[in-house]
């Protein structure tokens, strides 16, 4: 694939925004955006793949796994749109890290203090699985992200064991990664260099409707990834 270095955060988002590169992914995506879910048959889905949310300058990061369906490619913004993001949102808003408790829609007046939002695969994918070779294919998004991140970068929470094993990689090429490579779990911190990453269950339904992860899970987690980044 061909080396993929927009100029800053913004150019980087403008691009994912515009990228086609995983034929079945863009099949998905559009068709999902067409036959629309009923509750939403009114509403124009975003139907491409979704960028990152939060600023440039960002000292925490959040990588998840890819945006859902009826989500984030609907509304256009990462854990927008679904009982998924209500949770993350927040829980962000809990702990100072978020202007506002939800996040319905692009415009909706949210803002992240500090905090950037990201995932290893941008366009939602059938079943919310991914393939490893579409993984593959995103990566350099991520690459380049973190890439103009690091200099103010200082922690990182991970939502999920998929968006941990696909990040180990890219934090390799900035980081120093020990050996054996750390394992996920849920609290799980590691320090990389002047990077502290941190694993948290993923704020699916199916973790958060069974009682896996808690909102004071969820929280703790967050503050602790904010108090390494400096931000609270």
């Amino acid at each position: 694939m061909k080396k993929i270095r927009p100029a800053g955060i913004s150019e980087l988002d403008d691009a994912v925004s515009d990228c086609r590169r995983c034929p079945r992914l863009v099949e998905w995506r559009e068709e999902v955006a067409r036959t629309k879910r009923a509750a939403y048959a009114n509403e124009t889905y975003w139907g491409r793949p979704v960028p990152g949310i939060g600023p440039a300058d960002a000292s925490l990061a959040i990588v998840g796994l890819a945006p859902a369906a009826h989500g984030g490619n609907r509304t256009g913004r990462m854990f927008t749109g679904d009982r998924s993001g209500d949770v993350l949102f927040q829980a962000l808003y809990d702990v100072g890290l978020a202007s506002q408790p939800t996040s319905t829609h692009r415009g909706d007046g949210l803002e992240l203090y500090g905090t950037r939002i990201t995932a290893p695969v941008h366009c939602a994918p059938p079943a919310n699985k991914p393939t490893p070779a579409e993984r593959d294919a995103c990566r350099p998004w991520l690459e380049r992200e973190l890439e103009l991140l690091k200099p103010r970068l200082r922690a990182v929470v991970v939502l999920g064991a998929f968006g941990w094993q696909a990040l180990l990689p890219v934090l390799a090429r900035g980081w120093t990664l020990p050996k054996p490579l750390p394992k996920f779990g849920h609290g799980v911190e590691v320090v990389l260099d002047d990077l502290h990453l941190l694993g948290c269950y993923h704020v699916s339904q199916q973790n958060t409707f069974t009682g896996r992860l808690t909102p004071a899970m969820l929280r703790d987690v967050l503050a602790r990834g904010a108090a390494h980044a400096g931000l609270i």
